[in-house]
């Protein structure tokens, strides 16, 4: 397995995160939000961005920590993860920091994401 965050895997420009943004779908977890976009049928790589903002965790040493988790998590299930653009942000401030609840409710939310949901009946 690649053990580096290339690149290729990263969204790096503010118009790659405001497409994911303007898409509109999101699955929230017990502290993180991840916001997903179909990749273009030519890329079958899953890319990654990570958003914590200062107004949850003040120290820059949480929020680095934090994208540092959840990088390794992407690293670890990227074979298993579909073409897509996902953008993780954290939803709430964690009272404790801790790197195995946030780690595990990453992986819930890429489960889900890997799930395909049940059409709704119309009425």
């Amino acid at each position: 397995m690649e053990q580096t965050f290339a690149r290729r895997y990263r969204l790096t420009k503010t118009d790659e995160f405001s497409s994911v943004f303007g898409f509109r779908k999101a699955i929230r977890g017990k502290l993180l939000m991840l916001h997903y976009q179909p990749r273009a049928s030519g890329s079958d790589d899953p890319r990654l961005g990570v958003v914590v903002a200062k107004k949850l965790l003040k120290r820059s040493v949480d929020r680095n920590k934090v994208k540092r988790i959840i990088r390794e998590q992407f690293r670890c299930q990227r074979i298993n993860l579909p073409a897509c653009d996902l953008v993780v942000r954290l939803a709430v401030k964690p009272a404790p920091l801790d790197g195995k609840l946030l780690a595990s409710d990453f992986l819930a939310l890429i489960d889900k994401l890997r799930r395909p949901r049940p059409k709704r009946e119309e009425s």
